[in-house]
Protein backbone atom coordinates (compact mmCIF):
# COMPACT_ATOMS: atom_id res chain seq x y z
CA UNK A 1 0.00 0.00 0.00
CA UNK A 2 1.52 3.21 -1.02
CA UNK A 3 3.00 5.42 2.21
CA UNK A 4 0.27 8.61 0.43
CA UNK A 5 -2.82 6.31 1.00
CA UNK A 6 -5.31 8.70 3.47
CA UNK A 7 -5.24 5.91 6.27
CA UNK A 8 -4.74 5.86 10.38
CA UNK A 9 -1.35 4.14 9.57
CA UNK A 10 -0.21 6.96 7.25
CA UNK A 11 -1.65 9.77 9.10
CA UNK A 12 0.57 8.31 12.50
CA UNK A 13 3.48 8.89 10.44
CA UNK A 14 2.98 12.56 10.42
CA UNK A 15 3.64 12.80 14.21
CA UNK A 16 1.50 14.73 16.55
CA UNK A 17 2.50 18.35 16.05
CA UNK A 18 1.80 18.28 12.48
CA UNK A 19 -1.31 16.16 13.03
CA UNK A 20 -2.66 18.92 15.77
CA UNK A 21 -1.54 21.17 12.67
CA UNK A 22 -4.13 19.65 10.37
CA UNK A 23 -6.94 19.13 12.71
CA UNK A 24 -6.80 23.20 13.56
CA UNK A 25 -6.93 23.96 10.18
CA UNK A 26 -9.48 21.66 9.30
CA UNK A 27 -12.32 22.90 12.49
CA UNK A 28 -11.66 26.35 11.34
CA UNK A 29 -15.26 27.25 10.20
CA UNK A 30 -17.15 24.30 11.62
CA UNK A 31 -18.59 24.68 14.25
CA UNK A 32 -19.76 20.76 15.08
CA UNK A 33 -16.02 19.68 13.81
CA UNK A 34 -14.74 22.57 17.08
CA UNK A 35 -17.26 21.18 19.38
CA UNK A 36 -16.01 17.28 18.41
CA UNK A 37 -12.13 18.24 19.02
CA UNK A 38 -13.20 20.07 22.22
CA UNK A 39 -15.11 16.94 23.27
CA UNK A 40 -12.08 14.72 22.67
CA UNK A 41 -10.22 17.14 24.72
CA UNK A 42 -12.28 17.40 27.58
CA UNK A 43 -12.45 13.27 27.25
CA UNK A 44 -8.85 13.45 27.83
CA UNK A 45 -9.33 14.49 30.87
CA UNK A 46 -11.47 12.42 32.39
CA UNK A 47 -15.18 11.42 32.87
CA UNK A 48 -16.61 14.21 34.69
CA UNK A 49 -15.35 16.86 32.23
CA UNK A 50 -16.59 14.98 29.34
CA UNK A 51 -20.08 14.54 31.22
CA UNK A 52 -19.97 18.38 31.70
CA UNK A 53 -18.98 18.85 28.31
CA UNK A 54 -22.38 16.34 26.70
CA UNK A 55 -24.86 18.08 30.04
CA UNK A 56 -23.91 21.81 28.34
CA UNK A 57 -24.50 20.73 24.72
CA UNK A 58 -27.94 18.54 25.23
CA UNK A 59 -28.90 22.13 27.39
CA UNK A 60 -28.35 23.60 24.39
CA UNK A 61 -30.04 21.50 21.74
CA UNK A 62 -32.91 21.53 23.96
CA UNK A 63 -32.91 25.47 23.97
CA UNK A 64 -32.10 26.32 20.37
CA UNK A 65 -35.19 27.12 18.04
CA UNK A 66 -33.73 27.36 14.44
CA UNK A 67 -35.18 25.12 12.00
CA UNK A 68 -32.93 22.17 10.81
CA UNK A 69 -33.09 21.69 6.80
CA UNK A 70 -31.93 18.48 5.36
CA UNK A 71 -28.64 19.56 4.20
CA UNK A 72 -28.20 20.16 8.53
CA UNK A 73 -29.80 17.30 9.68
CA UNK A 74 -26.75 14.59 8.83
CA UNK A 75 -24.57 16.70 10.84
CA UNK A 76 -27.14 16.92 13.64
CA UNK A 77 -27.34 13.00 13.34
CA UNK A 78 -23.76 12.54 13.25
CA UNK A 79 -23.62 14.28 16.67
CA UNK A 80 -26.09 12.48 18.50
CA UNK A 81 -24.25 9.51 17.66
CA UNK A 82 -21.26 10.89 19.23
CA UNK A 83 -22.57 12.23 22.52
CA UNK A 84 -24.29 8.39 22.88
CA UNK A 85 -20.76 6.98 22.40
CA UNK A 86 -19.36 9.39 24.42
CA UNK A 87 -22.03 8.55 27.40
CA UNK A 88 -21.59 4.86 26.56
CA UNK A 89 -17.56 4.62 26.18
CA UNK A 90 -16.33 7.57 27.97
CA UNK A 91 -18.72 7.96 30.80
CA UNK A 92 -20.28 4.89 31.31
CA UNK A 93 -17.56 2.32 32.54
CA UNK A 94 -16.67 5.46 35.15
CA UNK A 95 -20.30 6.45 36.34
CA UNK A 96 -23.20 4.08 35.35
CA UNK A 97 -25.31 6.65 37.23
CA UNK A 98 -24.32 9.96 35.53
CA UNK A 99 -24.46 8.09 31.80
CA UNK A 100 -28.17 7.10 33.12
CA UNK A 101 -28.90 10.67 34.08
CA UNK A 102 -27.52 11.95 30.32
CA UNK A 103 -28.98 9.15 28.60
CA UNK A 104 -32.60 10.65 30.18
CA UNK A 105 -31.50 14.35 29.20
CA UNK A 106 -31.00 13.03 25.45
CA UNK A 107 -34.42 11.38 25.62
CA UNK A 108 -35.99 14.76 27.15
CA UNK A 109 -34.42 16.96 24.18
CA UNK A 110 -36.20 15.01 21.59
CA UNK A 111 -39.38 17.46 21.67
CA UNK A 112 -37.10 20.44 20.59
CA UNK A 113 -35.37 17.79 18.10
CA UNK A 114 -38.95 16.94 16.16
CA UNK A 115 -40.02 20.81 16.64
CA UNK A 116 -37.74 21.67 14.36
CA UNK A 117 -36.63 19.39 11.70
CA UNK A 118 -38.52 16.82 9.57
CA UNK A 119 -38.06 13.39 10.66
CA UNK A 120 -39.72 11.84 8.21
CA UNK A 121 -36.86 9.33 7.69
CA UNK A 122 -36.72 8.24 11.26
CA UNK A 123 -33.04 9.24 11.63
CA UNK A 124 -34.12 11.45 15.02
CA UNK A 125 -37.04 8.13 16.02
CA UNK A 126 -33.63 5.92 15.65
CA UNK A 127 -31.49 7.75 18.28
CA UNK A 128 -33.77 7.97 20.59
CA UNK A 129 -33.97 4.27 20.47
CA UNK A 130 -30.37 4.22 20.45
CA UNK A 131 -30.95 5.71 23.76
CA UNK A 132 -33.23 3.76 25.44
CA UNK A 133 -31.06 0.55 24.85
CA UNK A 134 -28.01 2.19 25.75
CA UNK A 135 -30.20 2.82 29.20
CA UNK A 136 -31.16 -1.22 29.10
CA UNK A 137 -27.68 -2.34 28.81
CA UNK A 138 -26.03 -0.19 31.78
CA UNK A 139 -29.62 -0.58 33.90
CA UNK A 140 -28.06 -3.80 36.04
CA UNK A 141 -24.79 -1.07 36.82
CA UNK A 142 -27.60 1.53 37.82
CA UNK A 143 -28.40 2.55 41.82
CA UNK A 144 -31.42 4.65 42.11
CA UNK A 145 -34.53 5.19 44.36
CA UNK A 146 -36.66 3.00 42.56
CA UNK A 147 -40.52 4.50 43.71
CA UNK A 148 -38.28 8.14 42.75
CA UNK A 149 -37.54 6.56 39.16
CA UNK A 150 -41.08 4.64 38.91
CA UNK A 151 -42.61 8.03 39.19
CA UNK A 152 -40.06 9.76 36.35
CA UNK A 153 -41.28 6.72 34.19
CA UNK A 154 -44.65 7.69 34.55
CA UNK A 155 -44.03 11.34 34.29
CA UNK A 156 -42.13 10.82 30.78
CA UNK A 157 -43.85 8.64 29.20
CA UNK A 158 -47.22 10.20 29.92
CA UNK A 159 -45.56 13.74 28.62
CA UNK A 160 -43.99 12.03 25.67
CA UNK A 161 -45.65 13.24 22.36
CA UNK A 162 -43.27 11.61 20.47
CA UNK A 163 -42.77 8.01 21.46
CA UNK A 164 -39.50 9.09 22.52
CA UNK A 165 -39.62 7.48 26.30
CA UNK A 166 -41.06 3.88 23.95
CA UNK A 167 -39.29 0.98 25.77
CA UNK A 168 -37.80 2.90 28.68
CA UNK A 169 -40.27 0.59 30.83
CA UNK A 170 -38.37 -2.35 29.88
CA UNK A 171 -35.03 -1.20 29.89
CA UNK A 172 -35.43 -0.19 33.40
CA UNK A 173 -36.63 -3.06 34.95
CA UNK A 174 -33.36 -3.82 36.34
CA UNK A 175 -33.55 -0.92 38.23
CA UNK A 176 -37.01 -0.63 39.43
CA UNK A 177 -36.78 -4.41 41.00
CA UNK A 178 -39.62 -5.59 42.72
CA UNK A 179 -40.25 -2.50 44.57
CA UNK A 180 -40.05 0.03 41.83
CA UNK A 181 -42.29 -2.06 39.44
CA UNK A 182 -44.94 -2.51 42.22
CA UNK A 183 -44.76 1.13 42.80
CA UNK A 184 -45.09 1.88 39.02
CA UNK A 185 -48.40 -0.60 38.71
CA UNK A 186 -49.76 1.58 41.64
CA UNK A 187 -49.68 5.10 40.28
CA UNK A 188 -50.00 3.80 36.59
CA UNK A 189 -53.94 3.06 37.83
CA UNK A 190 -53.96 5.93 39.91
CA UNK A 191 -53.28 8.20 37.34
CA UNK A 192 -55.73 5.93 34.52
CA UNK A 193 -58.35 6.52 37.31
CA UNK A 194 -57.93 10.36 38.06
CA UNK A 195 -60.29 12.56 36.52
CA UNK A 196 -58.66 14.44 33.88
CA UNK A 197 -56.74 18.30 34.76
CA UNK A 198 -57.87 21.44 33.09
CA UNK A 199 -55.30 21.66 30.61
CA UNK A 200 -55.67 17.92 29.06
CA UNK A 201 -59.52 18.77 28.68
CA UNK A 202 -58.59 22.45 27.00
CA UNK A 203 -55.99 20.28 24.50
CA UNK A 204 -59.31 18.90 22.77
CA UNK A 205 -62.01 21.44 23.51
CA UNK A 206 -61.63 23.09 19.77
CA UNK A 207 -61.33 20.03 17.66
CA UNK A 208 -64.94 19.70 16.70
CA UNK A 209 -65.02 16.11 17.82
CA UNK A 210 -69.05 15.93 17.96
CA UNK A 211 -70.45 13.52 20.33
CA UNK A 212 -67.28 12.38 21.68
CA UNK A 213 -66.48 14.71 24.96
CA UNK A 214 -62.33 15.94 25.77
CA UNK A 215 -63.39 13.73 29.08
CA UNK A 216 -63.63 10.65 27.21
CA UNK A 217 -60.61 10.81 25.01
CA UNK A 218 -58.41 12.14 27.85
CA UNK A 219 -60.10 9.17 29.73
CA UNK A 220 -58.96 6.65 26.37
CA UNK A 221 -55.80 8.05 26.19
CA UNK A 222 -55.16 6.88 29.78
CA UNK A 223 -56.62 3.63 29.77
CA UNK A 224 -53.88 3.10 26.44
CA UNK A 225 -50.86 4.54 28.26
CA UNK A 226 -51.75 3.09 31.47
CA UNK A 227 -52.48 -0.54 29.56
CA UNK A 228 -48.94 -0.50 27.60
CA UNK A 229 -47.02 0.12 31.20
CA UNK A 230 -48.32 -2.47 33.14
CA UNK A 231 -48.08 -4.64 30.41
CA UNK A 232 -44.76 -3.69 30.50
CA UNK A 233 -44.97 -4.57 34.84
CA UNK A 234 -46.37 -7.58 34.13
CA UNK A 235 -43.51 -8.75 31.38
CA UNK A 236 -41.06 -7.85 34.05
CA UNK A 237 -42.93 -9.71 36.69
CA UNK A 238 -43.26 -12.91 34.66
CA UNK A 239 -46.96 -12.52 35.44
CA UNK A 240 -48.53 -14.07 32.53
CA UNK A 241 -52.02 -13.30 33.64
CA UNK A 242 -51.41 -9.45 34.16
CA UNK A 243 -50.03 -9.39 30.82
CA UNK A 244 -53.40 -11.08 29.03
CA UNK A 245 -55.83 -8.92 31.48
CA UNK A 246 -55.30 -5.82 29.22
CA UNK A 247 -57.09 -7.88 25.93
CA UNK A 248 -60.34 -8.86 25.73
CA UNK A 249 -61.79 -12.16 24.86
CA UNK A 250 -61.95 -10.93 20.67
CA UNK A 251 -58.60 -9.24 21.13
CA UNK A 252 -56.65 -12.67 21.65
CA UNK A 253 -57.65 -14.11 18.67
CA UNK A 254 -56.30 -11.16 16.95
CA UNK A 255 -53.13 -12.51 14.97
CA UNK A 256 -51.26 -9.17 15.85
CA UNK A 257 -51.60 -10.35 19.83
CA UNK A 258 -52.14 -13.91 19.96
CA UNK A 259 -49.04 -14.65 19.52
CA UNK A 260 -47.42 -12.38 21.92
CA UNK A 261 -49.75 -13.78 24.46
CA UNK A 262 -49.11 -17.79 23.17
CA UNK A 263 -45.30 -16.83 23.56
CA UNK A 264 -45.52 -16.03 27.25
CA UNK A 265 -47.85 -18.56 28.01
CA UNK A 266 -45.41 -20.97 26.32
CA UNK A 267 -42.55 -19.39 28.15
CA UNK A 268 -44.06 -20.05 31.66
CA UNK A 269 -44.77 -23.68 30.95
CA UNK A 270 -48.36 -23.49 30.26
CA UNK A 271 -48.69 -25.25 26.85
CA UNK A 272 -52.53 -26.49 26.57
CA UNK A 273 -53.57 -22.63 27.38
CA UNK A 274 -50.63 -21.92 24.74
CA UNK A 275 -52.46 -24.31 22.10
CA UNK A 276 -55.95 -22.99 22.54
CA UNK A 277 -54.87 -19.45 22.43
CA UNK A 278 -53.41 -20.28 19.05
CA UNK A 279 -56.32 -22.18 17.78
CA UNK A 280 -58.65 -20.17 18.91
CA UNK A 281 -56.98 -17.33 16.57
CA UNK A 282 -56.16 -19.52 13.64
CA UNK A 283 -60.00 -20.50 13.31
CA UNK A 284 -61.12 -16.48 13.83
CA UNK A 285 -58.80 -15.67 10.56
CA UNK A 286 -60.21 -18.82 8.68
CA UNK A 287 -61.89 -17.13 5.66
CA UNK A 288 -63.81 -20.09 3.49
CA UNK A 289 -60.89 -22.61 3.30
CA UNK A 290 -58.05 -19.87 3.08
CA UNK A 291 -55.98 -18.71 6.27
CA UNK A 292 -53.67 -16.18 6.25
CA UNK A 293 -50.14 -17.33 7.80
CA UNK A 294 -48.57 -15.74 10.32
CA UNK A 295 -45.43 -17.23 10.60
CA UNK A 296 -44.79 -16.00 14.84
CA UNK A 297 -48.44 -17.53 15.35
CA UNK A 298 -47.46 -20.85 13.11
CA UNK A 299 -43.64 -20.63 15.33
CA UNK A 300 -45.75 -20.89 18.41
CA UNK A 301 -47.96 -23.51 16.92
CA UNK A 302 -45.33 -25.81 16.13
CA UNK A 303 -43.44 -25.80 19.43
CA UNK A 304 -47.13 -26.61 21.41
CA UNK A 305 -47.47 -29.59 18.89
CA UNK A 306 -44.23 -30.42 20.23
CA UNK A 307 -44.11 -30.28 23.19
CA UNK A 308 -47.59 -31.82 23.54
CA UNK A 309 -46.09 -35.00 21.41
CA UNK A 310 -48.66 -34.07 18.49
CA UNK A 311 -46.03 -35.24 15.70
CA UNK A 312 -48.54 -36.49 13.49
CA UNK A 313 -50.25 -32.92 13.60
CA UNK A 314 -47.26 -31.08 13.19
CA UNK A 315 -46.03 -33.08 9.94
CA UNK A 316 -49.07 -32.29 8.50
CA UNK A 317 -48.88 -28.39 9.70
CA UNK A 318 -45.29 -28.26 8.13
CA UNK A 319 -46.46 -29.64 4.74
CA UNK A 320 -49.29 -27.56 4.46
CA UNK A 321 -47.15 -24.59 4.97
CA UNK A 322 -45.00 -25.89 2.69
CA UNK A 323 -47.35 -26.42 -0.11
CA UNK A 324 -48.62 -23.10 0.33
CA UNK A 325 -45.85 -20.96 1.04
CA UNK A 326 -42.89 -23.06 -0.39
CA UNK A 327 -41.11 -22.01 2.78
CA UNK A 328 -37.59 -23.47 3.03
CA UNK A 329 -37.71 -24.17 7.22
CA UNK A 330 -41.11 -25.37 6.80
CA UNK A 331 -39.82 -28.37 4.76
CA UNK A 332 -36.98 -28.74 6.31
CA UNK A 333 -38.28 -29.20 9.90
CA UNK A 334 -40.80 -31.72 8.11
CA UNK A 335 -38.23 -33.79 6.50
CA UNK A 336 -36.40 -34.07 10.12
CA UNK A 337 -39.48 -35.65 11.97
CA UNK A 338 -39.47 -38.52 8.85
CA UNK A 339 -37.44 -41.98 9.25
CA UNK A 340 -34.40 -42.17 7.40
CA UNK A 341 -34.85 -42.60 3.50
CA UNK A 342 -38.26 -41.56 3.84
CA UNK A 343 -37.04 -38.27 3.49
CA UNK A 344 -35.50 -38.79 0.47
CA UNK A 345 -38.36 -39.98 -1.32
CA UNK A 346 -40.54 -37.03 0.35
CA UNK A 347 -37.74 -34.22 -0.59
CA UNK A 348 -38.26 -35.54 -4.05
CA UNK A 349 -41.86 -35.01 -4.14
CA UNK A 350 -41.78 -31.66 -2.67
CA UNK A 351 -39.12 -30.23 -5.43
CA UNK A 352 -41.55 -31.81 -7.77
CA UNK A 353 -44.39 -29.76 -5.94
CA UNK A 354 -42.14 -26.86 -5.98
CA UNK A 355 -42.04 -26.60 -10.08
CA UNK A 356 -45.84 -27.07 -10.33
CA UNK A 357 -46.08 -24.25 -8.55
CA UNK A 358 -48.39 -20.75 -9.14
CA UNK A 359 -45.60 -18.40 -8.49
CA UNK A 360 -42.70 -18.84 -10.52
CA UNK A 361 -40.42 -16.26 -8.54
CA UNK A 362 -40.80 -17.76 -5.74
CA UNK A 363 -40.40 -21.48 -7.14
CA UNK A 364 -37.51 -20.53 -8.62
CA UNK A 365 -35.96 -18.67 -5.42
CA UNK A 366 -36.80 -21.76 -3.44
CA UNK A 367 -35.33 -23.62 -5.49
CA UNK A 368 -32.06 -22.04 -5.31
CA UNK A 369 -32.10 -21.48 -1.81
CA UNK A 370 -32.33 -25.06 -1.37
CA UNK A 371 -30.28 -25.66 -3.50
CA UNK A 372 -31.36 -27.47 -6.53
CA UNK A 373 -30.01 -25.30 -9.15
CA UNK A 374 -30.52 -27.60 -12.04
CA UNK A 375 -34.38 -27.98 -11.78
CA UNK A 376 -34.52 -24.37 -11.25
CA UNK A 377 -32.48 -24.09 -14.78
CA UNK A 378 -35.58 -26.51 -15.95
CA UNK A 379 -38.46 -24.72 -14.17
CA UNK A 380 -37.11 -20.89 -15.94
CA UNK A 381 -36.95 -22.99 -19.37
CA UNK A 382 -40.10 -24.29 -19.01
CA UNK A 383 -42.08 -21.41 -17.86
CA UNK A 384 -39.99 -18.90 -19.65
CA UNK A 385 -43.26 -16.79 -20.87
CA UNK A 386 -43.60 -16.55 -17.29
CA UNK A 387 -41.12 -14.61 -16.22
CA UNK A 388 -41.49 -11.75 -14.54
CA UNK A 389 -38.97 -8.72 -15.21
CA UNK A 390 -40.74 -6.24 -13.05
CA UNK A 391 -39.50 -8.76 -10.00
CA UNK A 392 -36.04 -7.42 -10.23
CA UNK A 393 -34.19 -8.34 -7.28
CA UNK A 394 -35.50 -11.58 -7.02
CA UNK A 395 -34.48 -12.03 -10.78
CA UNK A 396 -30.94 -10.24 -10.81
CA UNK A 397 -30.14 -12.33 -7.69
CA UNK A 398 -31.12 -16.09 -9.63
CA UNK A 399 -29.90 -14.60 -12.99
CA UNK A 400 -25.94 -14.62 -11.09
CA UNK A 401 -26.92 -17.39 -9.16
CA UNK A 402 -27.46 -19.80 -12.92
CA UNK A 403 -25.05 -18.04 -15.02
CA UNK A 404 -21.69 -20.14 -14.71
CA UNK A 405 -23.28 -23.31 -14.58
CA UNK A 406 -26.85 -22.66 -16.36
CA UNK A 407 -25.79 -19.61 -18.90
CA UNK A 408 -29.29 -19.74 -20.64
CA UNK A 409 -31.89 -19.79 -17.92
CA UNK A 410 -29.30 -17.10 -16.44
CA UNK A 411 -30.20 -14.84 -20.28
CA UNK A 412 -33.97 -15.67 -20.15
CA UNK A 413 -34.18 -14.06 -16.77
CA UNK A 414 -32.34 -10.83 -17.82
CA UNK A 415 -34.01 -10.80 -21.01
CA UNK A 416 -37.08 -10.34 -19.10
CA UNK A 417 -36.15 -7.52 -17.07
CA UNK A 418 -34.65 -5.59 -20.23
CA UNK A 419 -38.01 -6.09 -21.95
CA UNK A 420 -39.84 -4.95 -19.07
CA UNK A 421 -37.56 -1.89 -18.40
CA UNK A 422 -37.99 -1.33 -22.06
CA UNK A 423 -41.97 -2.00 -22.63
CA UNK A 424 -42.58 0.13 -19.82
CA UNK A 425 -39.56 2.24 -20.69
CA UNK A 426 -38.27 2.81 -17.62
CA UNK A 427 -35.56 5.48 -18.15
CA UNK A 428 -33.97 5.18 -14.52
CA UNK A 429 -33.66 1.38 -15.18
CA UNK A 430 -31.62 1.76 -18.25
CA UNK A 431 -28.63 0.94 -17.36
CA UNK A 432 -29.59 -1.91 -15.50
CA UNK A 433 -30.45 -2.82 -18.68
CA UNK A 434 -27.59 -1.93 -20.80
CA UNK A 435 -25.45 -4.10 -17.93
CA UNK A 436 -28.16 -7.30 -18.09
CA UNK A 437 -27.49 -6.88 -22.53
CA UNK A 438 -23.87 -7.23 -21.52
CA UNK A 439 -24.01 -10.19 -19.34
CA UNK A 440 -26.45 -11.60 -22.22
CA UNK A 441 -23.66 -11.33 -24.57
CA UNK A 442 -21.08 -13.00 -22.28
CA UNK A 443 -22.99 -15.78 -21.93
CA UNK A 444 -23.88 -16.24 -25.33
CA UNK A 445 -20.38 -17.67 -25.85
CA UNK A 446 -21.13 -20.53 -23.31
CA UNK A 447 -24.57 -21.44 -25.13
CA UNK A 448 -24.43 -23.74 -27.43
CA UNK A 449 -28.10 -24.38 -28.18
CA UNK A 450 -30.91 -21.84 -27.68
CA UNK A 451 -33.48 -24.92 -28.41
CA UNK A 452 -36.60 -22.77 -29.35
CA UNK A 453 -35.56 -19.31 -27.80
CA UNK A 454 -34.06 -16.63 -30.05
CA UNK A 455 -30.42 -16.62 -30.17
CA UNK A 456 -28.46 -13.32 -28.65
CA UNK A 457 -28.12 -11.85 -32.36
CA UNK A 458 -32.17 -12.69 -33.10
CA UNK A 459 -33.12 -10.76 -29.49
CA UNK A 460 -30.73 -7.97 -30.49
CA UNK A 461 -32.34 -7.47 -33.73
CA UNK A 462 -35.92 -7.68 -32.12
CA UNK A 463 -35.37 -5.00 -29.40
CA UNK A 464 -33.48 -2.87 -32.14
CA UNK A 465 -36.65 -3.27 -34.14
CA UNK A 466 -39.15 -2.70 -31.42
CA UNK A 467 -36.94 0.38 -29.18
CA UNK A 468 -34.84 1.84 -31.95
CA UNK A 469 -36.47 5.40 -30.16
CA UNK A 470 -35.22 4.58 -26.97
CA UNK A 471 -32.00 6.59 -27.36
CA UNK A 472 -30.79 6.45 -23.63
CA UNK A 473 -30.60 2.91 -23.46
CA UNK A 474 -28.89 2.28 -26.70
CA UNK A 475 -26.74 5.60 -25.96
CA UNK A 476 -25.75 3.28 -22.74
CA UNK A 477 -25.19 -0.12 -24.51
CA UNK A 478 -22.53 1.70 -26.92
CA UNK A 479 -20.55 2.78 -24.10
Amino acid sequence: MSKKTLNKQNLERLGAEKLAELVMELVQGSAGLQRRARMELSAAQGPKEIAADVRKRLVSLRRSKSWVNWRKQRALIKELDALLDMIENKIAPHDANEAFELAWMFLSVAPALYERTDDSNGSIGDEMSFAVRLIEKIAPEVQLDAEALAERILDAVVAAGYGEFDGIMPATAPILGDTGLEHLKKITKTWAETPPEEHELERYRSWGIGSTTPEEIVQQNRKGTSSVILADIADAQGDVDAYMARYSDEQLTYGTIAPDVARRLLDAGRVEEAMQIVLNCREAEKSGSYRMFRYDLDAVYEECLEKLGQTEELKQHLWDTFTNTLMESALRKYLKLLPDFDDIEAEERALDFAEQYPYLSTAVSFLLKWPAPARAAKLIEARADELDGNSYYTMTEAAEALAAEYPLAATLMLRSMIQDTLNGAKHKRYRYAAKHLAECAASDVAITDYGSFPSHDQFMQALKEHHSRKHGFWGLVEQ
